[in-house]
């Protein structure tokens, strides 16, 4: 068990957390065979809605081939993944259908143009209506994929949240998570320091959190984008799975 104390103008908190479960040593790929799930497509886009359980682009080893980007690929073979999400993340990704869309919508990510929204659900109840996560981070070397925080050598990541519901419970906080920055793990480990980690998380979530759900409860639900020919904002959505 940890202590952690979190200072705030006007106020300290002091939460009591559970450590971290340990992680799996072997990741074990058994990907849904559902068909892939278009969302939107024109001549330049493709909108998907990714399943939770398959990779978002192919893994270094044989068996982990299977993907999101090679299984739209079978179908438009132009198409080019532009952003990721984790493997057990579903929801919304876009992929561009020439090398000029592909550099268009990457610079929009780079400079932060783009807009994303999430759901998650997480261990606890959460006090506060909304707040700010900015806590930079590191991959663990020893320990990767896993992501740290690190405040000398970490990169800027910023997250902000806010609380949808409190299940009757008190021990489930559904939550809007609105990340500024797009690092890797990012969602998943501020809410982990802030003492919440999101359920069904193998690698951030202490044991009682990653029993009290059947998959990560982490949903990519909106997203925008400028159109890289009409430079028209355009969102799209994908309804929560959880």
């Amino acid at each position: 068990m940890l202590i952690f104390m979190l200072y705030q103008p006007h106020k300290v908190k002091f939460l009591i957390l559970k450590a971290p479960r340990t992680p799996p040593k072997e990741f074990i790929y058994a990907p849904p065979q559902d068909p892939i799930d278009v969302i939107y497509k024109d001549d330049l886009i493709i909108v998907l809605n990714k399943p939770s359980g398959l990779l978002s682009v192919p893994g270094r080893k044989k068996e982990h081939a299977d993907s999101l980007e090679t299984r739209v690929q079978a179908e438009y073979p132009e198409a080019k993944i532009i952003h990721r999400l984790d493997e057990p993340t579903s929801g919304l990704l876009v992929m561009a259908l020439n090398k000029g869309v592909h550099r268009n919508i990457s610079m929009q990510f780079e400079s932060r143009k783009t807009k994303k929204l999430y759901i998650a659900r997480v261990w606890g109840n959460i006090i506060d209506d909304k707040g700010d996560v900015d806590l930079p981070l590191i991959c663990d070397w020893p320990n990767r994929p896993l992501q740290m925080v690190d405040q000398e050598r970490g990169k800027a990541s910023q997250t902000g949240w806010e609380v949808i519901e409190r299940e009757d419970d008190d021990m489930v906080t559904r939550v809007a998570l609105y990340p500024i920055t797009g690092r890797s793990h990012q969602l998943r480990v501020h809410m982990m320091e802030l003492g919440h980690p999101i359920l069904g998380d193998e690698f951030y979530a202490h044991d009682d959190a990653f029993a009290a759900a059947p998959r990560l409860q982490l949903h990519a639900h909106k997203l925008m984008i400028n159109h890289p020919e009409s430079g028209e904002e355009i969102w799209f959505e994908s309804p929560c799975p959880f």
